[in-house]
């Protein structure tokens, strides 16, 4: 039965949260499913230390994303170099798989214009409004049919995002022109503060596709086999039109282990046993049980991938420290083609600052 064929609360799962096999598993070799597995790795790294940079004042509010690999890591897998990526402001390790480079990736949460895209990379900028990167896909994918390229568009956003205006009219368009798009609901169960229940009274957000005329599937969001599976059927589906429609609605399932961003509390408004239930579904030590026990990982490759990753991460914090910092001026220059009374009202107050106390006393705490 195709994953498509599915009812939108029957949940697709290869892994079970204990690294067993429940499911077929894709088409991968075994060097896949290790890369599949060190980016993973790498992600949760970069991730502790990017809050670390946080807090440590070398870097401004971060979202972290541990909890959320699979599904990151595991559907960017499915996509090819040509796809295009709309992600918004939570997929660092997607788009690094995408291409983007991690120094770019802490450049951006650095407050630096040249960071978070890439279009070599086909990766869009990170969008921090919620819902504005879903239209851009559409008009991305819709781009790609037009000139009959082969080209596929993947949106990236959280359950919050379904609320908002630009998610429905994004979907809709999406279904009246039958682009070859694809949208991944990285459903962590949290806006902020808001849970998934006061979202919706749709009983999943999979099955809001139905609306639009287009398919929807729920899957695992911290199995990612089963999310590479359904994102790698997805995009075969909307790379060659068919008898089903091109785009597809995927709800991955998951928990965002730590804060919204490091500006967040989450022990306000999230009970901390619900965070225990869901670290024993963890991503990462559920792929590593499967390939120990089926011979693809010991403890030397292990080493080995911890010792790259740390080498990695932290030769990205170099570079992006090492980065020369634009001119403040530079935050005017591309607002207007012609500068309003005001933003020249405002540049030039801001010269008349630096003139008097000098560009040092803007970084002192």
């Amino acid at each position: 039965m195709s994953v498509f064929d599915r009812d939108p609360d029957d949940q697709v799962q290869i892994l079970d949260a204990d690294g067993e096999l429940v499911g077929d598993p894709p088409d991968l070799s075994d060097a896949e499913l290790v890369d599949l597995y060190r980016y993973m790795r790498l992600a949760r790294h970069f991730d502790e230390r990017a809050v670390n940079l946080q807090r440590q004042g070398r870097m401004g509010t971060y979202p972290p994303l541990a909890g959320q690999e699979a599904a990151q890591v595991g559907s960017a897998f499915a996509l090819d170099d040509g796809d295009w990526i709309a992600p918004s402001y939570r997929e660092h390790a997607a788009v690094h798989v995408h291409g983007l480079d991690l120094s770019d990736i802490l450049l951006y949460w650095m407050g630096h214009g040249a960071g978070g895209w890439d279009t070599g990379a086909h990766v869009l900028p990170a969008a921090v409004p919620i819902a504005t990167q879903i239209p851009h896909t559409t008009g991305l994918a819709l781009a790609s049919k037009l000139r009959n390229d082969a080209a596929v568009a993947c949106a990236y956003f959280g359950d919050g995002a379904t609320s908002e205006g630009d998610f429905h009219e994004g979907l809709n368009m999406a279904g009246v022109f039958d682009v070859p798009a694809v949208f991944v609901c990285n459903n962590n169960g949290w806006a902020i503060s808001v849970p998934r229940a006061r979202q919706t009274a749709s009983p999943t957000l999979a099955g809001k596709a139905a609306a639009y005329g287009i398919d929807g599937v729920q899957v695992d969001g911290m199995d990612p086999l089963a999310t590479y599976e359904v994102t790698r059927a997805a995009v075969e589906k909307a790379r060659t039109p068919g008898d089903r429609p091109r785009p597809t609605l995927i709800e991955a399932v998951q928990y965002r282990f730590g804060a919204h961003t490091t500006a967040d509390d989450p022990s306000v408004y999230r009970d901390e046993d619900e965070v225990a239930e869901w670290r024993k579904r963890d991503p990462i030590p559920r792929l590593e049980r499967f390939l120990r026990e089926t011979g693809r990982l010991d403890d030397d490759r292990i080493d080995d991938i911890e010792t790259d990753v740390r080498t990695q991460v932290t030769a990205a914090i170099e570079r992006a420290e090492d980065t020369p910092r634009p001119d403040p001026d530079r935050m005017f220059a591309d607002v207007y083609a012609d500068p309003s009374a005001e933003l020249r009202a405002q540049r030039a107050y801001l010269n008349r600052l630096r003139d008097r106390h000098g560009d040092d006393a803007f970084l002192k705490e």
